[in-house]
């Protein structure tokens, strides 16, 4: 990475589960909460790789290695003035901000998956996935918790996060092999994102009969709305493709950018019948405001993001008919187990 430039970290926070807690909250965090209580500032890596087998008896070389390689990098590397960035594979946007202070010790958000902190300034804008360049997303692919981020993508991150025009261009990517155990064991994950790029570059209609087409791959039968008004429904699956055969299932397809609020949720509600079922999908994610709303509705309301969808897609598609695989090309790969 070019002198000029501060060091990026991806920090992913428990595989993105605490995007929204770093947002609101102003901060980058990690777990290993036993870990956390030996990791002082200026530990080495040797004491942390010995702490981690004496938490862990019996644990791979490999494995220590790797887990206590991402704490010393958090505690002792990331520098105050560095950048960072950290992702949402359900929302499929970034977020990018500064490292303003040093690692704190929290035991009061371990619980929570956030046993050491550090304070962070975020950017205002959330970036796109499909903003960025294939060579840039490819990089960001890595399943480390901690990892220095490809010049490539950090001049894309940070234009696209401070409202800039982005003008990075390919060039070498910065590869960070040291502490993983395995060069396939990312193998997986990579496919799978790769796998959501596919599925988010339909357009709309394309996009229904894919969802509409996994439903059938899982036993049932569909009718699919022409365009237009909907009145809240783009497709009703049931057994006997009429929707007289319980279970009766309302689906509603939102491809957007954007993530779906609690008055989408509650206006989709609002049309069922009491036996109804409904499946939401939304692309772009949801609020947790919209996730309350589905929580506490009085129908059965599945909610499908992007990565549930993909999962779903993946689950079922050995069954899925020729129609739905044009959509979504899929090759199998095995790797040892």
């Amino acid at each position: 990475m070019s002198t000029n430039m501060p060091t990026m970290w991806m920090v992913r926070g428990d595989g993105g589960r605490l995007y929204d807690d770093f947002r609101d909250r102003n901060l980058a965090a990690i777990g290993w909460a036993q870990l956390a209580l030996a990791a002082k500032p200026g530990v080495s890596r040797k004491a942390l790789i010995q702490a981690y087998k004496e938490l862990q008896p019996g644990i791979k070389d490999a494995s220590a290695v790797s887990g206590a390689s991402q704490v010393f990098r958090f505690v002792n590397e990331i520098k105050e003035g560095d950048t960072v960035v950290t992702y949402s594979p359900a929302n499929r946007t970034y977020l990018v901000g500064r490292f303003t202070g040093a690692c704190q010790l929290r035991p009061d958000l371990a619980d929570d998956g956030m046993s050491l902190t550090r304070p962070v300034e975020w950017y205002p804008h959330e970036v796109d996935r499909d903003k960025l360049n294939s060579v840039s997303r490819n990089s960001l692919g890595s399943t480390l918790t901690i990892f220095n981020v490809a010049e490539v993508a950090q001049k894309e991150l940070l234009a696209l996060a401070t409202g800039k025009d982005v003008s990075a261009s390919p060039k070498d990517l910065i590869d960070d092999p040291e502490a993983l155990e395995d060069p396939l064991k990312g193998v997986q994950e990579i496919a799978f994102e790769r796998i959501k790029d596919q599925i988010n570059s339909l357009d709309w209609s394309e996009m229904q009969e894919l969802v509409a087409g996994i439903l059938r791959a899982m036993g049932y039968k569909t009718l699919v709305s022409p365009a237009g008004a909907d009145r809240g429904k783009d497709i009703i699956a049931s057994p006997d493709g009429f929707g007289f055969e319980p279970p009766r299932i309302v689906v509603e397809v939102k491809h957007r950018n954007v993530r779906m609020g609690s008055n989408e949720i509650r206006s989709f509600l609002g049309g069922r019948h009491k036996e109804d079922r409904g499946l939401y999908v939304s692309t772009g994610g949801f609020t947790k405001e919209a996730l309350y709303e589905g929580e506490r509705a009085n129908v059965h309301l599945t909610m499908w993001t992007l990565d549930e969808l993909a999962r779903t897609l993946m689950a079922h598609y050995p069954a899925t008919d020729p129609e739905t695989k044009r959509l979504v090309p899929l090759s199998y790969f095995y790797v040892p187990a």
